[in-house]
């Protein structure tokens, strides 16, 4: 028998859970690892935890496979809000990282 307590179910574990859609495709069809995810992914992880903002009730950065966006993307959501975003660069992943993760403002220029 454990002695662990379940998480509260009136909370999330993480204020935001975010997947960078690292996909690759070997069929010649657009995906976001060829468009840099692991590398975004990397650096968004990087920096979440030089601000001190992973672990629970925080951040966390994850990699996913194929969230079927990848024609759009590259791509990663934020949950719990279910935000889709697109980005270029790191600059566009520090904006999201900025505005929206710690913000609370959704990044308009880089929702799809």
């Amino acid at each position: 028998m454990s002695n662990s307590n379940p998480p509260d179910s009136d909370s999330n574990y993480f204020q935001h859970h975010v997947f960078f859609c690292v996909n690759q495709r070997d069929d010649g069809r657009p995906c976001c690892m060829e468009r840099g995810a692991q590398d975004a992914q990397q650096h968004a992880k990087r920096r979440i935890k030089e601000l001190n903002m992973n672990g629970h009730g925080k951040i966390r950065i994850n990699q996913a496979g194929c969230l079927d966006r990848c024609e759009e993307g590259p791509v990663l959501v934020v949950y719990p809000q279910g935000t889709w975003y697109t980005y270029v660069d790191n600059s566009d992943i520090d904006d999201i990282i900025d505005n929206h993760l710690l913000g609370g403002k959704v990044v308009d220029r880089l929702k799809i």
